[in-house]
């Protein structure tokens, strides 16, 4: 299922990546929070309160993300399943579309000289490292040489052999590289705060919008564009009272017909109650207008969703509209409640 997340190649439009949905997070992995050691540049901070957001906030926001990416792990690497070749990472970062060639340049620079820069590379990836740190790795898109070597360091289902797998959750879990994810968390927040003010200039920047925006860069990248932005606001706009609640029911209903088609992924454990619990919330009125223009921007922008030829469009629309309601299932971990729907 998605996992995306290219925050240093944000214009990206083919993000989606497999989250770790099917995985099962490692009961010792180095958890998603604050480290005291981390820094958050001063000028971002400020930019970033005009959203909200301070130190806490940023972590709050990280561990939100990780969840559904990688059960909450700052590694947890999973291989070719997904088309990515690699992916790890909080926001799981991947070869396939660019995003982590530049985390691993970053932890690279961070090096004043080579040979720190190698010492330690040899020391959390012995077998591994100058492969990952190639040239040809860090090419984008990747280098055929490289390509060849991971897809011969995976088996036919494309998992990671065992001594890749704990030599990137190592490199992962190193405090140079917990600042390396950090920083390029918080470019992408940087990115959200001008999403936030492009998509909604009258404001508020409520928490949901916030939250709902983040989601939407990690898992595709991009928010609506004005054009399609504007057209669907005159809709909203035009749409008489009777119609509004069989148009909300009729995009749920969207969500629930693709989650039961051959190529949707992600989403068997979810999509019966999410439907059931959603329509619950419209017949008990707890939908406020905020929300009801958030859940149409996300039909919007998740029916767009385009890896794997749209296999994630269900997930992504179900991530979002988690956020949104307050209300969901995703990953089969269930949130809020409207009645009992069984399951």
């Amino acid at each position: 299922m998605p996992r995306g997340f290219a925050m240093l190649v944000l214009g990206a439009s083919t993000l989606f990546a497999a989250s770790a949905h099917a995985q099962t997070a490692p009961p010792d992995c180095r958890r998603v929070g604050d480290v005291p050691s981390i820094r958050i540049a001063p000028d971002a901070a400020v930019r970033l309160a005009e959203i909200g957001l301070d130190r806490v906030g940023v972590f709050a926001r990280m561990a939100e993300t990780s969840i559904p990416e990688t059960m909450g792990c700052w590694a947890m690497p999973t291989g070719n399943f997904d088309s990515q070749l690699i992916s790890v990472g909080m926001a799981q970062w991947n070869l396939g579309t660019g995003s982590l060639q530049p985390v691993l340049t970053a932890w690279r620079k961070q090096f004043r000289h080579k040979r720190d820069f190698r010492r330690m590379r040899d020391a959390v990836a012995p077998t591994y490292g100058k492969l990952l740190f190639s040239k040809d790795c860090r090419a984008v898109p990747v280098a055929d040489k490289c390509r060849a070597a991971i897809l011969a360091a995976e088996d036919d289902k494309g998992r990671l052999n065992p001594v890749l797998a704990a030599e990137l959750t190592a490199l992962f879990e190193n405090d140079a590289m917990l600042q390396v994810q950090t920083d390029a968390y918080v470019a992408l927040l940087d990115q959200v705060r001008l999403d936030l003010l492009r998509v909604f200039p009258n404001g508020p920047m409520t928490p949901r919008k916030v939250r709902w925006a983040i989601d939407t860069r990690v898992q595709q990248g991009f928010l609506p564009g004005d054009e399609d932005i504007a057209r669907l606001r005159a809709k909203l706009a035009a749409m008489s009272e009777a119609d509004r609640w069989p148009r909300l029911r009729a995009i749920i209903d969207w969500y629930g017909a693709i989650a039961r088609t051959i190529d949707q992924d992600g989403v068997s454990r979810d999509a019966p109650w999410n439907v059931a619990a959603w329509n619950c919330l419209i017949d008990a009125g707890r939908v406020d207008p905020e929300q009801y223009e958030l859940m149409s921007l996300t039909f919007l922008r998740s029916r767009t969703a385009i890896g794997n030829s749209g296999r994630w469009q269900a997930l992504a629309f179900e991530r979002r509209a988690k956020i949104v309601l307050g209300v969901g299932s995703v990953s089969g971990v269930r949130d809020g409640e409207c009645g009992p729907f069984g399951g």
